[in-house]
């Protein structure tokens, strides 16, 4: 998704007006009695919020255009349902409400299709979720939800993690010491665990080539089938150095057995 243009929805991004405090309670005001041209111009000066939130989906393959859209429904929203008397800025309101309307659209429009029942289910939890914490202070649990609104804990947990975005087993988890972890980095082979596949003649010998430490985490996470983290916890160093050694081990173990 491209989000250096200038232009946007054909609005020119560089010229997006900025409002004072004093403006937007002056704004509000007018607004609250009704003044058209008022709201409009509030949300004309809010539209840079916008553009700061969709920054954070711009690893989305949807259009920038698209998603500015959305954030401005989601800003409007805001705009409409903002209490003055609850003491908080009016971007600490918004953002919430404008990335929430982002996440709805991308799951929408995920390319997994999800029934319109499980979308139902899930969207009634969203909102209780939202209500909730919005009275207590605090996020329910699963269970608080279900009673809330009439549907079983399990159903609702199912139909949130239908509408969830799928991953990657290439997405990177986080980078330490300039080695990058993915999710498949953290996922245990239990297959391999089963089938003992690396338990032949010629792997062997490569894998005694090894060093001590490079020989014992390949056995770890090829014959027992651990993930890394629980590697790294059982011999004392990081993630990301059993990763590095993996790799390495890994390599060497390959350049033994080519032809």
């Amino acid at each position: 998704m491209a989000l250096n243009k200038v232009e946007i929805c054909g609005v020119n991004t560089s010229k997006l007006p900025v409002l004072k405090a004093e403006e937007k309670e002056e704004l509000f005001k007018k607004i609250r009695q009704g003044d058209k041209h008022a709201r409009e111009l509030y949300i004309k000066g809010n539209l840079r919020l916008v553009l700061s939130v969709i920054k954070r989906f711009q690893n989305s393959s949807e259009n920038a255009d698209d998603l500015f859209q959305i954030g401005c429904i989601g800003l409007i929203k805001a705009i409409d349902n903002f209490d003055t008397t609850l003491n908080v800025k009016f971007s600490t309101y918004a953002v919430p409400m404008i990335i929430g309307e982002i996440r709805r659209y991308l799951r929408d429009n995920n390319s997994i299709r999800v029934s319109r029942s499980l979308r139902d289910i899930a969207y009634k939890a969203i909102y209780a979720k939202e209500h909730y914490t919005k009275e207590k202070l605090k996020e329910p649990t699963i269970q608080e939800i279900a009673d809330e609104i009439g549907i079983e804990k399990e159903m609702i947990v199912y139909a949130m993690d239908a509408i969830q975005n799928p991953i990657s087993l290439f997405e990177p988890v986080y980078t330490e010491g300039g080695d990058t972890l993915y999710v498949m980095d953290q996922i245990s082979d239990k297959k391999n665990k089963e089938e003992r596949w690396v338990e032949n003649l010629s792997l062997r010998e490569a894998l005694d080539r090894l060093g001590n430490r490079e020989r014992n985490i390949i056995e770890l996470r090829f014959y027992e089938g651990k993930t890394q983290m629980e590697v790294a916890d059982e011999i004392g160093i990081s993630q990301a150095q059993v990763s590095r050694l993996e790799k390495n081990a890994l390599k060497s173990m390959k350049n033994y057995l080519r032809p």
